[in-house]
């Protein structure tokens, strides 16, 4: 118990670090200041908020999970113009809301954390200016941050302009270009879409065949938009309604066999059947069940493959050279531009961060074994220290916007044990943590993510740092987290 409590004193203001002003960045400084906690810096590398959806800017950038449950609940947003919004629609939603929320004065851009360390009962944060102490560190930094380059062979001797779609070159026109996209997931998909039939000629690298959902992106009609925004409560009810939706359906069908992941994977396969050509098609057929990847969500791809001027290179990629990639059947497919869709390393939650916790213990050596935490957002040996959207978030089978404020409310119900002096210091106790992931251990077996893949949800064991339980499961632990389960000072 604090000095606080124990002089009958009412409250005391916690003071707060945020690393990031993307989603979840955001969503912490607004349920601070709501909670009248005004004590916080965000530090923001960049220039602007918005996160993935700032830095990613390429050709048919959308969101993979529907509009409508994309959004802060407290926030919904009644003006979404597809059933998957574009990526400057979203970063427009975000940046409206830094401002609705009066967060831009509690930002600092162009400020990177580099760690911190907790030493007396306090986090110290380094940054690009300096150091600065803090009751509560709280990482924002989210999972799509590090790039993933290639191990390719060369990458460096390409004469034309190549990038990572993370960093798309606007200024290079591609009308009648010779474009070599390397990478057909999520991402590789929908710049694939955007570009076939629109560029001089497209050739896709594909190492993996990846399966599609088919889903429509249908337009939200004026009278729609009309609706939800001059009636808040059925904005709020079209927002539950599809989180309903996405928990009793991938929510479900991920985690455990059943008649949902039968639809959705005969859905996947039956898209499938597009492809006229049965040769191309049973190269685009993946050997594995469909949604053991992150499902690739989009309506075009097929289609766009098949276009006269696009062309899937399925051999492997020898080396890159000056004129283009060469695979390994000898040929040279000559590039203008090259383009590298292979991801982000999706187990970094926050790294190469340097954190340092009690005893000196570094967030490297407390994860050597791989990224492990408790309930998905503490650390043991790290008081007062929460990662949001951090190990074994059900990014899987959710939307991220929910999980992160399910997270943020958790961290949340801790901030104002602070402010009333029932805690100084908190963190969950190696034994609590060990139980929570051997019991999710026990249960993947049931998810489809370990039926035989390899993706960006793996750890280095090769095991899924995902929730093998249902989103609303995720929530009731958050909310009823023993206090035995914590070391309290």
């Amino acid at each position: 118990m604090s000095d606080l409590a124990r002089n009958g004193s009412t409250s005391r203001s916690p003071r707060v670090a945020i690393i990031g002003a993307g989603m979840s960045g955001l969503c912490m400084g607004i349920k601070l200041r709501q909670a009248g906690m005004y004590d916080f810096v965000i530090y923001e590398k960049a220039d602007r908020v918005g996160g993935t959806w700032r830095e990613n800017t390429y050709p048919g950038l959308s969101c993979d999970v529907p509009s409508r449950s994309y959004a802060f609940s407290f926030e919904p947003n009644p003006d979404w113009s597809t059933m998957f919004p574009g990526g400057p629609e979203i970063f427009e939603y975000f940046d409206r809301v830094a401002d609705k929320y009066g967060l831009r004065r509690h930002i600092r851009f162009g400020e990177t954390v580099h760690g911190g360390t907790w030493e007396d009962g306090r986090w110290t944060v380094r940054t690009t200016s300096g150091e600065e102490r803090f009751d509560f560190f709280v990482s924002g930094a989210g999972i799509l941050h590090r790039w993933r380059m290639p191990d390719i062979p060369g990458l460096d001797t390409f004469a034309g302009p190549k990038w990572h779609s993370a960093a798309w070159d606007h200024s290079v026109p591609l009308e009648d270009k010779r474009v070599g996209l390397v990478g057909t997931g999520s991402t590789g998909v929908q710049i694939t879409t955007a570009l076939s039939g629109n560029v001089g000629h497209l050739d896709v690298f594909q190492r993996t065949p990846q399966w599609v959902l088919p889903l429509p992106n249908h337009r939200s009609s004026r009278a729609t938009r009309e609706l939800l925004r001059r009636v808040p409560p059925i904005n709020r009810l079209a927002h539950r309604a599809w989180l309903a939706y996405l928990e009793q359906s991938f929510g479900v069908g991920v985690i455990r066999p059943g008649w949902r992941r039968s639809l959705l994977q005969g859905a996947c396969r039956q898209h499938l059947r597009l492809v006229g050509d049965p040769e191309l098609r049973r190269r685009l057929t993946p050997d594995y069940q469909p949604m053991c990847k992150r499902i690739v969500m989009n309506y075009g791809f097929y289609q766009a493959i098949q276009h006269p001027q696009t062309t899937l290179v399925d051999t492997p990629i020898e080396r890159v050279e000056a004129q283009g990639i060469r695979t390994t059947d000898g040929v040279l497919h000559e590039l203008d531009v090259l383009a590298l869709a292979t991801g982000f390393d999706g187990t970094a939650y926050g790294r190469p961060l340097e954190l340092v916790g009690e005893g000196g213990l570094t967030l490297d050596e407390a994860w050597r074994d791989g990224p492990r935490g408790y309930l998905t957002v503490a650390l043991p040996a790290f008081p007062n220290y929460f990662a949001l959207v951090g190990p074994h978030s059900p990014f899987g089978n959710h939307s991220v916007m929910a999980i992160s404020e399910a997270q943020t409310d958790f961290v949340m119900g801790w901030l104002e044990r602070f402010r009333t002096g029932q805690i100084d210091a908190v963190a969950p106790t190696a034994q609590a943590t060990d139980r929570f992931n051997e019991a999710m251990d026990r249960a993947m077996p049931d998810t489809v993510w370990v039926t035989g893949c390899k993706s960006w949800y793996m750890n280095d064991r090769g095991q899924p740092v995902l929730w093998p339980w249902t989103p609303a499961r995720h929530r009731e632990m958050l909310a009823t987290a023993p206090m035995a389960d914590f070391v309290v000072d």
